[in-house]
């Protein structure tokens, strides 16, 4: 090799910083087929629960109630299919509220819009829950497919860990999360790799980015969240400071185009649906912020305080700790993200999202099974140690079949107790190890590296002539001049 190619190759593996192995089409493919067996295995474990009858109403039967905590083939997609005026097949929001017990009526969903149309797709042609649930998974499997290919693009086979994970079993069509979870690691892929041919600055890419993570926001809240450490990558000019505007220590006006380019994502979704309905659009918002900490939400806050005080002393305690929580949360990630800047000289937006993941998911009042797919990503675009994800993956598997099977004996007069079987044992190991595994983890991905390469276009090195002045080259090469290859 001649000494310009050597020289142009070590710069470019300094660029990298890491040397990876071949990962070509056939590769990628492989991944994205595995993603779509495990996605139809997910919805086989879901379509268990449907049928082999249907009421007049189109719920499955018999014994629907009974069979979906016994058998642990629950889905959130299934369930909601009588109660929301799905069946009905009415445009959500639009002409919807909710009543003064706290019940959505008319149409309204307990989610942001882009999921409420996406719910009410999903049954446009349904007339049974099991045909919701089937046009249902066949709107999201795109979407869950196309997360594994993104993965595949930037972490290559670690792309796995969400193509192969016992959460896309156990989740995938549980409840509208395949999405947003897409959109999320979409705007990872859109600040690193980019898009067309030619490289962009990254300010542009990060408002792409930026409207990728307010369209996630419209189907599921916590994208939101990653705007933050975004605008503080862009504010600090990205790899190194390498971007940052001629004479700038920070780059001011590209971080707020990114905080704008959400704000004005998030804003042009909601608009249609509060101008048309503002009732039924409000009501969703309400119904969260009314939603009480019970048997059913899965947290901390009620296994750790309802013991010990009374129902409605919990409800306000948490009304003012869980929020609180969570935002001191967010700011100690970005402070420990900013420490890091400070010492290595490019701030670490990803791993500080995860971090701020995490946060949110430990101290929110509700910890629903299938946030777990949130964060599987984050174990593919880290490089954490493959016993944290093992570990996560069993807690998690605990509560997810736990929880239902506890369900079942609390409901239909099973013996529930701690000591009376290993459903209750398993809710309690789900919910404290996945706990203490969160608040682990926040430190874990803090540190962590991440295991994709910005996208770098090749270029020919020019080759390099001496200056008049050098002395001229030897006739022999020496040992500290290699010879060049002959061309």
């Amino acid at each position: 090799m001649s000494t310009t190619r050597e020289v142009a190759a070590a710069a470019g593996r300094a660029g990298t910083g890491t040397r990876f192995p071949r990962f070509g089409r056939a590769a990628l493919a492989a991944v994205v087929l595995l993603c779509g067996a495990t996605l139809f295995v997910g919805f086989l474990n879901k379509d268990r629960c449907t049928g082999p009858e249907f009421d007049q109403w189109g719920r499955s039967a018999p014994d629907y109630e009974q069979r979906n905590k016994a058998e642990v083939c629950y889905s959130d997609i299934q369930h909601l299919w009588i109660g929301r005026d799905v069946d009905r097949h009415v445009f959500p929001y639009v002409h919807g509220s909710i009543n003064s017990k706290g019940v959505l009526v008319g149409g309204v969903v307990e989610y942001p819009v882009l999921t409420g149309l996406l719910i009410w797709m999903g049954a446009f042609f349904a007339h049974t829950d099991a045909a919701f649930l089937l046009f249902s998974a066949l709107l999201m499997a795109p979407f869950g497919l196309a997360t594994g290919w993104l993965l595949g693009k930037l972490s290559r086979w670690r792309a796995l860990i969400w193509a192969l994970g016992p959460p896309v079993v156990l989740y995938a069509f549980h409840n509208w999360d395949l999405p947003v979870v897409f959109f999320a690691v979409a705007a990872v892929y859109a600040v690193h790799r980019g898009w067309g041919r030619r490289e962009r600055p990254l300010v542009d890419r990060a408002v792409v980015a930026s409207v990728l993570l307010g369209i996630g926001f419209a189907f599921k809240i916590y994208p939101a969240i990653f705007v933050l450490p975004l605008c503080l990558y862009v504010l600090t000019g990205g790899p190194g400071g390498r971007e940052l505007p001629a004479g700038r220590r920070f780059d001011l006006v590209g971080a707020a185009r990114v905080a704008l380019a959400s704000v004005l994502t998030v804003v042009v979704i909601n608009l249609p649906f509060a101008v048309a309905g503002p009732e039924g659009w409000k009501a969703s918002f309400e119904f969260q912020g009314l939603r009480r900490v019970d048997i059913t939400t899965n947290s901390i806050w009620y296994w750790s305080m309802r013991p010990f005080m009374p129902d409605a002393t919990m409800q306000s305690v948490v009304s003012v700790l869980s929020p609180v929580g969570i935002l001191a949360s967010f700011a100690l990630a970005c402070w420990l993200g900013w420490r890091r800047y400070r010492s290595e000289g490019t701030y670490p937006w990803v791993p500080v999202s995860a971090a701020m993941l995490c946060g949110f998911l430990l101290l929110h009042k509700v910890h629903s099974p299938q946030y777990t797919l949130w964060l599987v990503p984050m174990f593919v675009l880290l490089r954490v140690n493959w016993g944290w994800v093992a570990a996560y993956f069993v807690a998690d598997l605990a509560m997810g079949v736990g929880i239902f099977r506890w369900y079942y004996a609390i409901e239909f007069g099973q013996p529930s107790g701690i000591y009376d079987g290993f459903s209750a044992q398993a809710v309690v190991i789900g919910v404290w190890g996945r706990a203490a595994l969160l608040v682990a983890l926040f430190l874990v991905f803090l540190r962590s590296r991440v295991t994709f390469a910005d996208r770098r276009l090749t270029r020919r090195a020019p080759a390099r002539t001496a200056p008049a002045q050098a002395a001229p080259a030897p006739a022999q090469p020496t040992p500290a001049q290699p010879a060049p290859d002959a061309d």
